[in-house]
């Protein structure tokens, strides 16, 4: 049985024009607001959607007092597609974005335990742009932060990446490591990219994955997160990983199995069977929706629309029946933003 969920906001090309109201500051106070989103919890590879709207205070960027988040033994946050460097109208200021991203990690009732990157740190893979990016993240109250890289980290070959983020890693960037009992993978399908193509992981990884995997139960929860979606998307534009079939061949064992991806900055998500699979909106730019372009790639939209369409994804994690809640958070709600003129 499989089921697709697709959130997010109406992917139009409206022109952002040169004088809309709204300035460099206002842009910005307007992002730093918590927006809320759809709490998405998982459980026997089904999810179930919550209604979040109203439940964070726009003021303070905090719970409503007296409502509480789901009980979880931990938690952590997705941010993905940061393009440090980018700068076209798009989002003339992806640092600014990534700022307000940070403030809202920082604003959470509880302190995520970690904070996976799922990839495009950078927009060139230049040096100046992977040291933007640390410094923004030194102010993540967090306990530490994973990464894998995007086609945009690569295109060096990996070598800066590798040297700044992919310390203790194997191969192009690729690791597992175990967090209260689930057990993490992070997959790198993008050394071979070339522009509009499909993600491919590689035989020398796909055996690795094998090894790691064997000894682990099939009660082992189980989260995979890398930078291309491992389900086909949509493969016309490159949304899709070649050899993703290998992968899943490998988790179907597992009864719960969380897919976590970036490069397609919107969120889609599919529960196939036992695979729960989810990307993520970017912190920089939108891209339009599957097939309502003629090709993929920034998506120019007003600066108020802007807000609504980029974020983070929380997930708490209840060991005890082994569900996800999975919440998308855009950095303002399109309902709040005529409050602002």
């Amino acid at each position: 049985m499989e089921k697709h969920f697709h959130h997010g906001h109406d992917h139009s090309h409206d022109e952002l024009s040169d004088n809309d109201g709204i300035d460099r500051r206002g842009f910005l106070e307007c992002m730093a607001w918590a927006g809320t989103g759809v709490l998405w919890m998982m459980s026997g590879g089904i999810l179930k959607s919550y209604g979040m709207s109203g439940m964070i205070d726009r003021h303070t960027g905090k719970l409503k007092e007296g409502l509480v988040m789901p009980k979880s033994d931990f938690s952590f946050v997705q941010i993905s597609d940061s393009h440090i460097g980018f700068n076209k109208p798009a989002n003339a200021d992806v640092l600014g974005t990534l700022n307000a991203t940070i403030a809202k990690i920082n604003n959470m009732p509880s302190a995520p335990s970690f904070v996976l990157h799922t990839g495009d740190l950078s927009h060139l893979a230049q040096a100046e742009e992977f040291d933007i990016l640390a410094e923004a993240l030194k102010a993540v109250k967090t306990e530490k932060i994973c990464y894998v890289p995007g086609e945009h980290d690569m295109t060096d070959n990996g070598k800066l990446y590798l040297e700044r983020y992919g310390k203790g890693t194997l191969g192009d960037g690729w690791y597992s490591y175990d967090y209260n009992g689930v057990h993490f993978v992070g997959l790198v399908n993008v050394t071979n990219h070339v522009d509009g193509g499909l993600g491919y992981i590689g035989p020398e990884q796909l055996k690795w994955l094998d090894n790691d995997l064997k000894p682990l139960s099939a009660s082992t929860p189980i989260v995979v997160f890398a930078h291309i979606p491992l389900w086909a998307i949509y493969p016309q534009w490159g949304w899709g990983t070649e050899d993703s079939a290998q992968v899943l061949a490998m988790l179907k064992r597992f009864g719960s199995v969380s897919v976590l991806n970036g490069h397609i900055h919107q969120t889609i998500q599919k529960v196939e069977g036992n695979i729960t699979f989810h990307t993520a909106n970017s912190t920089a730019f939108p891209q339009p929706a599957p097939g309502s372009a003629p090709s993929p790639g920034p998506m120019k939209v007003p600066a108020e629309k802007l807000r609504t369409m980029l974020g983070l994804t929380h997930v708490n994690y209840v060991e005890h029946n082994s569900t996800l809640a999975i919440t998308d958070m855009p950095l303002i709600e399109a309902s709040t933003v005529t409050d602002q003129k």
